[in-house]
Protein backbone atom coordinates (compact mmCIF):
# COMPACT_ATOMS: atom_id res chain seq x y z
CA UNK A 1 0.00 0.00 0.00
CA UNK A 2 1.91 3.04 -1.24
CA UNK A 3 1.05 6.41 0.23
CA UNK A 4 2.71 9.82 0.51
CA UNK A 5 2.76 11.95 3.64
CA UNK A 6 3.92 15.51 4.30
CA UNK A 7 3.73 17.73 7.38
CA UNK A 8 3.35 21.48 6.89
CA UNK A 9 5.33 23.92 9.09
CA UNK A 10 2.21 24.58 11.17
CA UNK A 11 1.90 20.88 12.04
CA UNK A 12 -0.91 19.90 9.66
CA UNK A 13 -0.36 16.44 8.20
CA UNK A 14 -1.25 15.59 4.59
CA UNK A 15 -1.53 11.95 3.50
CA UNK A 16 -2.60 10.73 0.08
CA UNK A 17 -2.79 7.70 -2.15
CA UNK A 18 -2.94 8.00 -5.91
CA UNK A 19 -5.48 5.83 -7.77
CA UNK A 20 -4.74 6.87 -11.37
CA UNK A 21 -7.49 4.76 -12.92
CA UNK A 22 -10.16 6.95 -11.29
CA UNK A 23 -11.50 10.33 -12.34
CA UNK A 24 -12.61 11.20 -8.80
CA UNK A 25 -11.21 11.51 -5.32
CA UNK A 26 -12.26 11.37 -1.68
CA UNK A 27 -11.10 14.10 0.70
CA UNK A 28 -11.30 14.00 4.49
CA UNK A 29 -10.38 16.68 7.01
CA UNK A 30 -9.82 14.66 10.18
CA UNK A 31 -9.71 16.39 13.57
CA UNK A 32 -8.42 14.60 16.65
CA UNK A 33 -11.32 15.50 18.91
CA UNK A 34 -14.51 13.78 19.98
CA UNK A 35 -16.96 13.43 22.83
CA UNK A 36 -14.31 12.12 25.24
CA UNK A 37 -12.54 15.49 25.07
CA UNK A 38 -15.51 17.56 26.27
CA UNK A 39 -16.09 19.05 29.70
CA UNK A 40 -19.55 18.49 31.24
CA UNK A 41 -20.77 21.89 30.01
CA UNK A 42 -19.51 20.98 26.52
CA UNK A 43 -21.25 17.59 26.36
CA UNK A 44 -22.21 17.07 22.71
CA UNK A 45 -20.10 19.98 21.42
CA UNK A 46 -18.05 17.83 19.00
CA UNK A 47 -21.18 16.60 17.26
CA UNK A 48 -22.87 20.03 17.44
CA UNK A 49 -19.81 21.49 15.69
CA UNK A 50 -20.10 18.86 12.98
CA UNK A 51 -23.50 20.36 12.17
CA UNK A 52 -22.54 24.00 12.59
CA UNK A 53 -19.47 23.98 10.39
CA UNK A 54 -21.71 23.29 7.40
CA UNK A 55 -23.36 26.65 8.14
CA UNK A 56 -20.20 28.19 6.76
CA UNK A 57 -18.04 31.24 7.25
CA UNK A 58 -18.58 34.92 6.57
CA UNK A 59 -17.47 34.32 2.98
CA UNK A 60 -19.28 31.00 2.43
CA UNK A 61 -22.89 30.78 3.63
CA UNK A 62 -24.64 27.44 4.15
CA UNK A 63 -26.58 27.97 0.94
CA UNK A 64 -23.45 28.79 -1.03
CA UNK A 65 -21.74 25.66 0.29
CA UNK A 66 -24.63 23.36 -0.60
CA UNK A 67 -25.07 24.96 -4.04
CA UNK A 68 -21.34 24.65 -4.78
CA UNK A 69 -21.27 20.94 -3.89
CA UNK A 70 -24.46 20.32 -5.85
CA UNK A 71 -23.13 22.13 -8.93
CA UNK A 72 -20.11 19.81 -8.95
CA UNK A 73 -22.17 16.66 -8.48
CA UNK A 74 -20.15 16.08 -5.31
CA UNK A 75 -21.16 14.24 -2.15
CA UNK A 76 -20.27 15.61 1.26
CA UNK A 77 -20.99 14.97 4.90
CA UNK A 78 -19.29 14.50 8.26
CA UNK A 79 -19.24 12.13 11.22
CA UNK A 80 -18.25 12.35 14.86
CA UNK A 81 -16.95 9.61 17.14
CA UNK A 82 -15.77 9.53 20.71
CA UNK A 83 -12.18 10.31 19.60
CA UNK A 84 -12.25 12.09 16.23
CA UNK A 85 -14.36 14.06 13.75
CA UNK A 86 -14.16 13.92 9.95
CA UNK A 87 -15.49 16.31 7.31
CA UNK A 88 -15.45 14.61 3.93
CA UNK A 89 -16.32 15.10 0.29
CA UNK A 90 -16.28 12.95 -2.84
CA UNK A 91 -15.76 14.90 -6.08
CA UNK A 92 -14.24 14.81 -9.56
CA UNK A 93 -10.48 15.18 -9.61
CA UNK A 94 -10.98 18.41 -11.60
CA UNK A 95 -12.95 19.89 -8.68
CA UNK A 96 -10.29 19.34 -6.02
CA UNK A 97 -9.41 23.04 -5.76
CA UNK A 98 -12.97 24.22 -5.13
CA UNK A 99 -13.66 21.36 -2.73
CA UNK A 100 -10.54 22.14 -0.71
CA UNK A 101 -11.44 25.83 -0.57
CA UNK A 102 -14.88 25.03 0.83
CA UNK A 103 -13.59 22.59 3.46
CA UNK A 104 -10.89 25.07 4.50
CA UNK A 105 -13.48 27.80 5.06
CA UNK A 106 -15.72 25.47 7.04
CA UNK A 107 -13.02 24.14 9.36
CA UNK A 108 -10.94 27.28 9.92
CA UNK A 109 -13.41 30.18 9.79
CA UNK A 110 -16.86 29.13 11.02
CA UNK A 111 -19.20 32.07 11.46
CA UNK A 112 -21.19 30.72 14.42
CA UNK A 113 -24.17 32.94 13.67
CA UNK A 114 -26.52 32.91 16.65
CA UNK A 115 -29.66 32.35 14.59
CA UNK A 116 -28.07 29.34 12.88
CA UNK A 117 -26.91 27.92 16.21
CA UNK A 118 -30.47 28.14 17.53
CA UNK A 119 -31.94 26.51 14.42
CA UNK A 120 -29.37 23.70 14.38
CA UNK A 121 -29.88 23.17 18.11
CA UNK A 122 -33.38 22.04 17.22
CA UNK A 123 -32.03 19.65 14.59
CA UNK A 124 -29.63 18.05 17.08
CA UNK A 125 -32.41 17.72 19.67
CA UNK A 126 -34.52 15.92 17.05
CA UNK A 127 -31.56 13.61 16.36
CA UNK A 128 -31.41 12.80 20.07
CA UNK A 129 -35.18 12.14 20.04
CA UNK A 130 -34.76 9.83 17.05
CA UNK A 131 -32.06 7.80 18.81
CA UNK A 132 -34.08 7.60 22.00
CA UNK A 133 -36.98 6.16 20.00
CA UNK A 134 -34.75 3.40 18.59
CA UNK A 135 -34.58 0.58 21.17
CA UNK A 136 -31.40 -0.82 19.57
CA UNK A 137 -29.59 2.50 20.02
CA UNK A 138 -30.86 2.75 23.58
CA UNK A 139 -29.55 -0.73 24.44
CA UNK A 140 -26.13 0.12 23.02
CA UNK A 141 -26.06 3.38 24.98
CA UNK A 142 -27.00 1.52 28.18
CA UNK A 143 -24.10 -0.87 27.57
CA UNK A 144 -21.66 2.02 27.02
CA UNK A 145 -22.70 4.04 30.08
CA UNK A 146 -22.71 0.96 32.31
CA UNK A 147 -19.41 -0.27 30.90
CA UNK A 148 -17.46 2.97 31.20
CA UNK A 149 -19.15 4.56 34.20
CA UNK A 150 -17.27 7.77 35.04
CA UNK A 151 -14.66 7.25 32.31
CA UNK A 152 -14.44 10.01 29.63
CA UNK A 153 -15.69 7.49 27.03
CA UNK A 154 -19.04 7.04 28.80
CA UNK A 155 -21.04 10.16 27.78
CA UNK A 156 -23.11 9.93 24.57
CA UNK A 157 -21.63 11.47 21.42
CA UNK A 158 -24.80 13.49 20.81
CA UNK A 159 -24.77 14.98 24.30
CA UNK A 160 -28.02 15.23 26.25
CA UNK A 161 -31.12 17.33 25.76
CA UNK A 162 -30.10 19.44 28.75
CA UNK A 163 -26.52 20.01 27.57
CA UNK A 164 -27.53 20.89 23.99
CA UNK A 165 -30.35 23.17 25.15
CA UNK A 166 -28.01 25.04 27.50
CA UNK A 167 -24.99 25.25 25.18
CA UNK A 168 -24.06 28.84 24.34
CA UNK A 169 -22.28 30.32 21.37
CA UNK A 170 -19.30 31.07 23.64
CA UNK A 171 -19.10 27.44 24.76
CA UNK A 172 -19.19 26.14 21.18
CA UNK A 173 -16.70 28.71 19.90
CA UNK A 174 -14.38 28.09 22.83
CA UNK A 175 -14.39 24.34 22.27
CA UNK A 176 -13.68 24.84 18.56
CA UNK A 177 -10.77 27.23 19.17
CA UNK A 178 -9.28 24.89 21.80
CA UNK A 179 -9.58 21.63 19.87
CA UNK A 180 -9.40 22.60 16.18
CA UNK A 181 -5.74 23.30 15.46
CA UNK A 182 -3.37 22.27 12.64
CA UNK A 183 -1.53 20.03 15.11
CA UNK A 184 -4.75 18.12 15.75
CA UNK A 185 -5.73 17.68 12.10
CA UNK A 186 -4.94 15.53 9.08
CA UNK A 187 -5.93 16.01 5.45
CA UNK A 188 -6.41 12.61 3.80
CA UNK A 189 -7.03 12.20 0.06
CA UNK A 190 -7.40 9.09 -2.09
CA UNK A 191 -8.18 8.91 -5.79
CA UNK A 192 -6.70 10.56 -8.83
CA UNK A 193 -4.31 12.92 -7.05
CA UNK A 194 -0.74 14.15 -7.37
CA UNK A 195 0.75 14.48 -3.90
CA UNK A 196 3.05 17.40 -4.72
CA UNK A 197 0.20 19.45 -6.19
CA UNK A 198 -1.99 18.47 -3.24
CA UNK A 199 0.57 19.74 -0.73
CA UNK A 200 0.76 23.08 -2.54
CA UNK A 201 -3.04 23.37 -2.55
CA UNK A 202 -3.38 22.49 1.14
CA UNK A 203 -0.58 24.89 2.05
CA UNK A 204 -2.40 27.66 0.16
CA UNK A 205 -5.66 27.09 2.01
CA UNK A 206 -4.48 25.80 5.40
CA UNK A 207 -0.91 27.09 5.70
CA UNK A 208 -1.85 30.15 7.77
CA UNK A 209 -3.91 28.11 10.23
CA UNK A 210 -2.55 28.61 13.74
CA UNK A 211 -2.90 26.77 17.02
CA UNK A 212 -0.85 24.75 19.43
CA UNK A 213 -0.83 21.18 20.62
CA UNK A 214 -3.92 19.66 22.18
CA UNK A 215 -4.04 17.24 25.07
CA UNK A 216 -6.16 14.22 25.88
CA UNK A 217 -6.53 12.56 29.24
CA UNK A 218 -6.01 8.80 28.98
CA UNK A 219 -7.57 6.84 31.81
CA UNK A 220 -7.38 3.19 32.82
CA UNK A 221 -10.74 1.44 32.63
CA UNK A 222 -11.99 -0.14 35.84
CA UNK A 223 -15.13 -2.01 34.90
CA UNK A 224 -17.37 -3.81 37.37
CA UNK A 225 -20.13 -6.16 36.32
CA UNK A 226 -23.43 -4.40 35.91
CA UNK A 227 -26.73 -4.05 34.08
CA UNK A 228 -28.24 -0.96 32.48
CA UNK A 229 -31.89 -1.18 31.42
CA UNK A 230 -34.47 1.14 29.91
CA UNK A 231 -37.84 -0.47 30.54
CA UNK A 232 -40.15 -0.44 27.52
CA UNK A 233 -42.99 -2.68 26.43
CA UNK A 234 -41.35 -3.59 23.14
CA UNK A 235 -42.06 -6.63 21.00
CA UNK A 236 -38.35 -7.50 21.15
CA UNK A 237 -35.80 -7.35 23.92
CA UNK A 238 -32.65 -5.64 22.62
CA UNK A 239 -29.54 -6.93 24.39
CA UNK A 240 -25.89 -5.87 24.26
CA UNK A 241 -23.75 -8.24 26.34
CA UNK A 242 -19.98 -8.12 26.79
CA UNK A 243 -17.18 -6.54 28.75
CA UNK A 244 -13.74 -4.92 28.59
CA UNK A 245 -11.78 -5.60 25.40
CA UNK A 246 -8.51 -4.54 23.79
CA UNK A 247 -7.03 -1.12 23.25
CA UNK A 248 -6.72 0.06 19.66
CA UNK A 249 -3.00 -0.67 19.27
CA UNK A 250 -2.94 -4.02 21.11
CA UNK A 251 -0.87 -6.48 19.08
CA UNK A 252 -3.46 -9.18 19.79
CA UNK A 253 -6.10 -7.31 17.76
CA UNK A 254 -5.51 -9.50 14.70
CA UNK A 255 -6.29 -12.62 16.73
CA UNK A 256 -9.41 -10.86 18.06
CA UNK A 257 -10.55 -10.10 14.51
CA UNK A 258 -10.39 -13.84 13.81
CA UNK A 259 -12.10 -14.74 17.08
CA UNK A 260 -14.90 -12.21 16.60
CA UNK A 261 -15.61 -13.49 13.10
CA UNK A 262 -15.92 -17.06 14.30
CA UNK A 263 -18.05 -16.01 17.27
CA UNK A 264 -20.49 -13.68 15.54
CA UNK A 265 -19.13 -12.23 12.32
CA UNK A 266 -21.37 -13.69 9.65
CA UNK A 267 -23.91 -16.32 8.66
CA UNK A 268 -21.41 -19.12 9.30
CA UNK A 269 -20.54 -17.82 12.80
CA UNK A 270 -21.26 -19.84 15.91
CA UNK A 271 -23.79 -17.41 17.38
CA UNK A 272 -25.71 -17.05 14.10
CA UNK A 273 -25.91 -20.80 13.61
CA UNK A 274 -26.79 -21.60 17.21
CA UNK A 275 -29.22 -18.78 18.04
CA UNK A 276 -30.85 -18.12 14.65
CA UNK A 277 -30.41 -21.16 12.43
CA UNK A 278 -30.76 -24.01 14.92
CA UNK A 279 -33.16 -22.48 17.44
CA UNK A 280 -34.92 -19.59 15.65
CA UNK A 281 -34.51 -17.30 18.66
CA UNK A 282 -33.43 -14.15 16.85
CA UNK A 283 -33.29 -12.43 13.50
CA UNK A 284 -30.19 -10.31 14.24
CA UNK A 285 -27.18 -11.44 16.25
CA UNK A 286 -23.58 -10.35 15.84
CA UNK A 287 -20.33 -9.72 17.72
CA UNK A 288 -18.49 -6.40 17.63
CA UNK A 289 -15.55 -4.63 19.21
CA UNK A 290 -15.01 -0.97 20.16
CA UNK A 291 -11.28 -0.19 20.50
CA UNK A 292 -10.03 3.16 21.81
CA UNK A 293 -6.71 4.70 22.81
CA UNK A 294 -6.81 3.60 26.44
CA UNK A 295 -9.46 0.87 26.63
CA UNK A 296 -11.91 -1.12 24.60
CA UNK A 297 -15.00 -3.30 24.65
CA UNK A 298 -16.03 -6.61 23.11
CA UNK A 299 -19.71 -7.42 22.95
CA UNK A 300 -22.58 -9.23 21.27
CA UNK A 301 -25.86 -7.68 20.15
CA UNK A 302 -29.02 -9.78 19.84
CA UNK A 303 -32.71 -8.95 19.51
CA UNK A 304 -35.18 -11.56 20.73
CA UNK A 305 -38.67 -12.03 22.18
CA UNK A 306 -38.54 -10.94 25.85
CA UNK A 307 -39.56 -14.40 27.05
CA UNK A 308 -36.49 -15.89 25.32
CA UNK A 309 -33.99 -13.48 26.89
CA UNK A 310 -32.71 -15.94 29.50
CA UNK A 311 -32.13 -18.70 26.96
CA UNK A 312 -30.35 -16.36 24.53
CA UNK A 313 -28.02 -14.89 27.14
CA UNK A 314 -27.10 -18.35 28.41
CA UNK A 315 -26.24 -19.39 24.85
CA UNK A 316 -24.02 -16.33 24.40
CA UNK A 317 -22.19 -17.08 27.66
CA UNK A 318 -21.78 -20.71 26.55
CA UNK A 319 -20.15 -19.67 23.26
CA UNK A 320 -17.82 -17.33 25.16
CA UNK A 321 -16.80 -20.24 27.39
CA UNK A 322 -16.19 -22.60 24.44
CA UNK A 323 -13.80 -20.24 22.69
CA UNK A 324 -11.99 -19.42 25.93
CA UNK A 325 -11.63 -23.13 26.77
CA UNK A 326 -10.79 -24.77 23.43
CA UNK A 327 -10.53 -21.99 20.84
CA UNK A 328 -11.66 -22.67 17.29
CA UNK A 329 -11.28 -25.44 14.73
CA UNK A 330 -8.84 -25.46 11.84
CA UNK A 331 -11.73 -25.01 9.40
CA UNK A 332 -13.04 -21.99 11.32
CA UNK A 333 -9.58 -20.47 11.38
CA UNK A 334 -9.19 -20.92 7.64
CA UNK A 335 -12.61 -19.39 6.92
CA UNK A 336 -11.84 -16.44 9.18
CA UNK A 337 -8.56 -15.82 7.39
CA UNK A 338 -10.30 -15.89 4.03
CA UNK A 339 -13.00 -13.53 5.29
CA UNK A 340 -10.48 -10.97 6.54
CA UNK A 341 -8.58 -11.06 3.28
CA UNK A 342 -11.70 -10.74 1.14
CA UNK A 343 -13.31 -8.01 3.26
CA UNK A 344 -10.09 -6.02 3.26
CA UNK A 345 -9.74 -6.25 -0.52
CA UNK A 346 -13.36 -5.16 -1.05
CA UNK A 347 -12.99 -2.22 1.35
CA UNK A 348 -10.12 -0.84 -0.74
CA UNK A 349 -11.93 -1.00 -4.07
CA UNK A 350 -12.97 2.68 -3.98
CA UNK A 351 -11.51 6.02 -2.97
CA UNK A 352 -13.82 6.37 0.07
CA UNK A 353 -12.51 3.18 1.64
CA UNK A 354 -8.89 4.11 1.08
CA UNK A 355 -9.30 7.70 2.30
CA UNK A 356 -11.02 6.53 5.46
CA UNK A 357 -8.31 3.96 6.13
CA UNK A 358 -5.53 6.52 5.60
CA UNK A 359 -7.20 9.23 7.66
CA UNK A 360 -8.29 7.04 10.54
CA UNK A 361 -4.90 5.36 10.90
CA UNK A 362 -3.06 8.67 10.72
CA UNK A 363 -5.27 10.56 13.19
CA UNK A 364 -5.10 7.67 15.67
CA UNK A 365 -1.35 7.10 15.06
CA UNK A 366 -1.76 3.50 13.98
CA UNK A 367 0.81 2.08 11.62
CA UNK A 368 -0.20 2.07 7.95
CA UNK A 369 0.07 -1.64 7.27
CA UNK A 370 -0.13 -2.81 3.68
CA UNK A 371 -2.70 -5.41 2.66
CA UNK A 372 0.06 -8.02 2.49
CA UNK A 373 1.23 -7.12 6.01
CA UNK A 374 -2.27 -7.47 7.42
CA UNK A 375 -2.82 -10.76 5.64
CA UNK A 376 0.50 -12.02 7.03
CA UNK A 377 -0.50 -11.04 10.58
CA UNK A 378 -3.85 -12.80 10.25
CA UNK A 379 -2.21 -15.86 8.69
CA UNK A 380 0.13 -16.00 11.70
CA UNK A 381 -2.77 -16.31 14.18
CA UNK A 382 -2.84 -19.69 15.90
CA UNK A 383 -5.52 -21.41 17.95
CA UNK A 384 -3.45 -20.67 21.07
CA UNK A 385 -3.55 -16.97 20.13
CA UNK A 386 -7.34 -17.15 19.80
CA UNK A 387 -7.73 -18.74 23.23
CA UNK A 388 -5.46 -16.12 24.79
CA UNK A 389 -7.26 -13.17 23.24
CA UNK A 390 -10.69 -14.66 23.92
CA UNK A 391 -9.87 -14.86 27.61
CA UNK A 392 -8.85 -11.21 27.52
CA UNK A 393 -11.89 -10.03 25.54
CA UNK A 394 -14.70 -12.38 26.58
CA UNK A 395 -13.71 -13.21 30.15
CA UNK A 396 -15.54 -10.41 31.97
CA UNK A 397 -16.42 -8.69 34.16
CA UNK A 398 -19.66 -8.77 32.21
CA UNK A 399 -21.90 -5.85 31.38
CA UNK A 400 -25.40 -5.95 29.90
CA UNK A 401 -27.25 -3.08 28.25
CA UNK A 402 -30.90 -3.74 27.48
CA UNK A 403 -34.20 -2.32 26.31
CA UNK A 404 -37.37 -4.27 26.98
CA UNK A 405 -40.11 -5.11 29.46
CA UNK A 406 -37.90 -5.82 32.44
CA UNK A 407 -35.97 -4.16 35.27
CA UNK A 408 -32.34 -4.41 36.35
CA UNK A 409 -33.14 -7.09 38.90
CA UNK A 410 -34.59 -9.33 36.20
CA UNK A 411 -31.22 -9.51 34.39
CA UNK A 412 -28.53 -9.33 37.08
CA UNK A 413 -28.06 -13.10 37.26
CA UNK A 414 -26.70 -13.15 33.68
CA UNK A 415 -23.66 -10.97 34.42
CA UNK A 416 -22.53 -12.92 37.49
Amino acid sequence: MHYDITTLPNGLRIISQDMPSLRSLAIGIWVNTGSRDETPVEAGASHFLEHLLFKGSDAWSAQRISEAFDSMGARNNAFTSKEYTCYWARARDADLTTTMEILAEMVQRPAFRQEEIDLERGVVLEEINMNEDDPTDVAHEQFVTTMWGTHPLAPPILGTKDSITAMTRETISGYWSRRYTPNSATVAVAGRVDHGALVELVAEHFGAWEGGDIDRSLTDLKTEMGVGVVRRDTEQAHLVFGGPGLKRDDERRFALIVSDHVLGGGMSSRLFREIRERRGLAYAVHAFRSPFADSGASAVYVGTTPGQTAEVLKLVRAEFDKIMDTGITDDELERARGHVQGALALSLEDADGRMNRLGRNEITRLEHFSVDQIVAKVDAVTNADVIDVARAAYGGPYVLGATGPFDVGDLEEFVK
